[in-house]
């Protein structure tokens, strides 16, 4: 070692090491961040080639697959008949020709035409292009102008997307069905002007509402059951819990079916089954906990 180097670690003591050493760390802690960075996006973010199963295969351009006619309707994955194909080109080309948006679809699995379908159909900010492909968990994508947004807003989609195109009504109703049943959703809102929501109520919607409305009815019996021998209602606990009672029976018992349908049927189911609620909590509340405070000398209201 030359004398100048000795010199210097001579003077420069153990702080000197203790930095080298926190350097030397520094740069390996460096070093296998970006490793892991650089493996972490390998293995999430690299988009698939448009050979590989599972990949995206709309992200390149392929305009060999493209119809050598001009039709709203691309089946390349054959999930639409001819005449249910033929049906829905008559359908969409009157949408387009009464209100002037574009509704298209584009059916794939395989093979798909990828970015060239944008000059193909002179996509713009009213257009919209249903995507149907059954390798992901969930068989709708949309392509949504900017023009749409207006009438029906992002959680219109996400529901739009989560209703028809979700493994169950598939398997219900087939890809076919998902895809018409999305399209008549939009056709409907599109006629009224926009919507908030997606029209129409299913089963599985009713039934969550009537359960929160049973809950809510649950909660205002349970908190009606007298505490005193000169109450018959105890309003005031009534009142106290109401913000949880109205939450559950008007926000989500009552609230998704009147911005669905008209249909007053749910409506009435739900108001009975609030009531009915209402009335098994109250008696059973009375006869049991209610007797028990009323026997030993009432309760403080």
């Amino acid at each position: 070692m030359a004398p100048r180097e000795q010199d210097r670690e001579q003077h420069a003591g153990p702080e000197a090491g203790a930095w080298g050493g926190l350097h030397r760390l520094d740069r390996g802690a460096r070093a296998l961040v970006l490793g892991l960075s650089l493996a972490l996006a390998l293995l999430l973010g690299a988009p698939a080639g448009p050979g590989l199963p599972g990949g995206p295969a709309y992200a390149y351009d392929n305009p060999d697959l493209l119809p050598d006619h001009p039709t709203p309707v691309i089946d390349l994955a054959k999930a639409l008949t001819d005449g249910q194909r033929a049906a829905l080109e008559t359908k969409l080309n009157a949408i387009e020709a009464d209100t002037g948006w574009k509704l298209r679809v584009l059916t794939q699995y395989d093979r798909t035409p990828g970015l060239a379908i944008r000059e193909f159909w002179g996509l713009d900010e009213r257009s919209l292009v249903l995507i149907a492909d059954p390798r992901g968990g969930n068989l709708l994508n949309f392509n949504v102008g900017d023009a749409l947004f207006a009438l029906m807003p992002r959680t219109y989609w996400v529901e739009l997307q989560t209703r028809f195109g979700n493994q169950y009504y598939v398997r219900d109703h087939g890809e076919d069905g998902a895809i018409t049943d999305a399209l008549d959703a939009v056709a409907i809102c599109l006629e009224r002007g926009g919507c908030q929501v997606v029209p129409g109520l299913p089963q599985e919607q009713w039934l969550l509402t009537l359960v929160t409305s049973i809950i809510g009815g649950l909660v205002v019996g349970f908190a009606a059951y007298p505490r005193k021998p000169e109450h018959k209602v105890e309003w005031a606990w009534v009142l106290l819990l109401s913000p949880l009672w109205v939450i559950l029976f008007g926000v989500f018992g009552l609230g998704p079916i009147v911005t669905r349908t008209s249909d007053l049927l749910p409506v009435a189911r739900n108001v009975l089954g609030f009531a009915g609620a209402i009335a098994v909590a109250y008696l059973i509340a009375q006869n049991t906990v209610g007797k028990a405070r009323l026997a030993d000398g009432g309760g403080e209201g």
